[in-house]
């Protein structure tokens, strides 16, 4: 059913006709100017507005249901009327014509929290007024309503002049007055009163724009006739969130005190007022609400420039017929977007609850519920530290392990390339080769390359090196310490009371395998300087093509006149010019350096792939062996009693559910009602 449907023009009123010229079709649009009861409550004319009873009733029952239920809670949006305004823009005064009842008056803020309006007309004589706050219902009467609300907003914001975000809500059941929901906001205010906060701006500001700024919310924005709409700080909050006006309905007041230039300004609309404007004149010393409106009528009739204002925008019952519409149409529109966020809340928190974990009353039950958590968090390590899958981690990088792990270990192979290989300057070519082989002579056949001198080099180079496998093995192992502990955690959040026995036997479990680790890495580190093996056919060939250089090598330091530098591979241009007239020590020199570089090749590479094979050997064993014997050796053994404290429901995990509990009951009650008046339009659509 479309909300041009549901809402239907005004039938007759009691009229007051004002002949003038007008429009073609505003006199379509003008409605009758009636008046309602006053003070006694006993109606004599017309009511203010026809109250639509089988059409809108229903569905402003069904939104102020939800309100109570306090569905907002869930952050789910109820269409709503809201009223704002600058202080001493007359807010009150046209509520207080609205409802046909008096609300407290006095100096600086009168509204010191957000007011929720109910005004529901109907056929007893007799009105009937209840305030609602605080989980009490207060009745009154109009006699004494102003009254009632100051001791509630007392009650509520305490005494004196701060406000409050927490809501009061008055409802006024009374024959003529229009079916409306609206919240009434505090005045806006910049300067603070004596007994005011400081930053009452500050408070007021916040409430209202947590009001207007959701796209449900209809605004009333309540202008004095006497000032420039556009300084009007009212205007400025709506135009925040409501740029182009469409959701922004202005009521103009104190029209009979400032009438030049008002008919410019609610017709030039400077404010983007996409709903447009009503003038209103509001009730004056002790007139009689029916009295207000006669004179009302007649001053927008007879008034020499007020009259030229479009009778389909001035007058009270116009802005009572105007926020009916506006509001039965918000609703209908929003209904849909409420159906499906209630939907989507309820399945989210009945998903929650079912993962919570249930009351268990047995050991047995609680070592399935702790095996389920271990198995789930074994089964995600696998993932992310073994087979590279991160489905369940798709934003948080840190748990992609095996990029994370490979981008370690390609690091590490970088640092040992930097440590082991960096080389004496290129001027000091073959110096420290010469020197060994000087101090590793021995008696015996020439042109044996003494075994001694290539050791020691060799030494040098593994020892320069020796810390850097440790250092990668401490930063590997802090991280797999940093995913196990996390993922553990996860999967055991249900059961506070296993974390910290969890987390224990994690750090405990990763604090061994390290242990391990260092000494594994140690001992190959030590193994490397034992000896000098491979069987890898990338040593011999990496040698012949290093010693090809010899030859010219050999021609740059018998030719004086050549330029005393050697390009070769791996090394660059080297200088060799203080190499010349030293003899056999420098092709001795040439050749241990040659066999020396070669091997290196083949050491640094065996170092990075043993440690990655150790690095994926391990945390395999860690997952599928370690893990679990460690964990239920710290939960379950001799001195663990976690199954035990398993039967215990920890406050966390209650107070969660509770919670969930009451939530779902919520929404429930909710879906509910919007279901039954989802099912009341559908059943007026097709008796349409």
């Amino acid at each position: 059913m479309s909300s041009s449907t549901l809402v239907e023009p005004l039938p007759s009123m009691k009229i007051r006709e004002h002949h003038r010229q007008q429009e073609p079709d505003e006199s379509k649009q003008s409605l009758a100017l009636v008046s309602i009861n006053g003070g006694g409550g006993t109606a004599s004319s017309a009511p203010l507005v026809s109250s639509y009873n089988d059409r809108i009733r229903p569905l402003l029952d069904a939104v102020d249901r939800l309100r109570h239920l306090k569905i907002t809670q869930e952050g789910i949006q109820l269409p709503t009327i809201v009223v704002v305004g600058d202080q001493s823009s007359g807010k009150s005064s046209v509520l207080e014509s609205l409802a046909g009842i008096s609300l407290p008056r006095g100096q600086g803020i009168c509204t010191r929290v957000p007011l929720i309006m109910r005004l529901q007309n109907h056929q007893n004589p007799q009105p009937e007024l209840f305030l609602e706050f605080n989980g009490k219902v207060v009745p009154t009467d109009e006699d004494h309503i102003a009254h009632a609300i100051v001791v509630a907003t007392d009650e509520i914001a305490g005494q004196g002049k701060g406000i409050s975000n927490h809501p009061l809500t008055l409802v006024v059941k009374k024959r003529g007055v229009p079916d409306l929901t609206m919240v009434d906001l505090p005045g806006i205010t910049r300067v603070p009163v004596h007994g005011q906060p400081e930053d009452i701006y500050e408070q007021v500001s916040g409430i209202i724009m947590e009001y207007i700024t959701p796209e449900e919310s209809i605004i009333l924005n309540v202008l004095s006739a006497s000032v420039d709409f556009s300084t009007c700080e009212s205007i400025r909050m709506s135009q925040r969130v409501d740029k182009t006006g469409q959701r922004t309905l202005a009521v103009v007041t104190k029209a009979d005190r400032s009438p030049e230039g008002l008919l410019e300004k609610v017709t030039s609309d400077d404010v983007n007022i996409g709903l447009g404007y009503i003038c209103v004149r509001n009730r004056i010393g002790e007139e009689s609400y029916e009295e207000a409106r006669a004179e009302e009528a007649a001053l927008f009739h007879t008034h020499p420039q007020l009259s030229k204002i479009s009778k389909s925008m001035v007058g009270v019952p116009i802005l009572a017929h105007k926020l009916v519409q506006v509001q039965a149409k918000i609703i209908v529109k929003c209904l849909p977007e409420i159906v499906r966020k209630i939907n989507e809340k309820l399945s989210s928190n009945v998903e929650d609850l079912n993962k919570l974990p249930r009351n268990m009353t047995n050991v047995a039950e609680a070592m399935t519920a702790f095996m389920h958590v271990l198995g789930a968090a074994k089964e995600s390590l696998r993932k992310i530290m073994l087979r590279g899958e991160f489905n369940e981690y798709p934003n948080d990088k840190e748990m992609h392990c095996t990029a994370r792990l490979t981008e370690m270990l390609n690091q590490y192979s970088q640092d040992l390339q930097s440590l082991g290989g960096a080389e004496e300057p290129k001027v000091a070519f073959l110096v420290k080769e010469m020197s060994v082989l000087e101090e590793s002579k021995s008696i015996g056949l020439p042109n044996f390359l003494p075994r001694a001198a290539f050791m020691t080099l060799f030494q040098g180079k593994v020892n320069a090196l020796s810390l850097a496998p440790v250092e990668f093995l401490d930063k590997m192992w802090s991280y797999i310490e940093k995913v196990v502990v996390a993922v553990l955690m996860q999967k055991a959040e249900n059961y506070p009371q296993l974390l910290s026995s969890t987390r224990k036997a994690a750090q405990n479990l990763v604090a061994t395998n390290k242990h391990k680790s260092v000494a594994w890495v140690t001992d190959m580190v030590e193994m490397e300087k034992v000896s000098d093996y491979t069987c890898h056919p990338d040593y011999s060939a990496s040698w012949n093509k290093l010693m090809s250089h010899q030859k010219e090598f050999k021609e740059i330091l018998g030719d004086p006149n050549r330029a005393p530098r050697l390009n070769m591979e791996g090394f660059g241009v080297v200088e060799v010019g203080h190499l010349r007239s030293l003899g056999v020590v420098v092709q001795e020199a040439f050749d241990i350096k040659m066999r020396l570089t070669a091997y290196w090749k083949i050491v640094l590479r065996r170092m990075v792939d043993f440690m990655a094979l150790h690095l994926l050997f391990t945390i395999q064993n860690l997952i599928n062996r370690d893990m679990e014997a460690e964990i239920i050796n710290e939960i379950v053994g001799a001195q663990g009693n976690g199954l035990e404290k398993m039967l215990e429901e920890s406050p966390g995990v209650a107070e969660k559910k509770e919670r969930l509990k009451n939530s779902i009951r919520l929404l429930n009650e909710s879906k509910e009602v919007v279901s039954n008046i989802m099912d009341q339009i559908s059943a007026l659509s097709m008796g349409k």
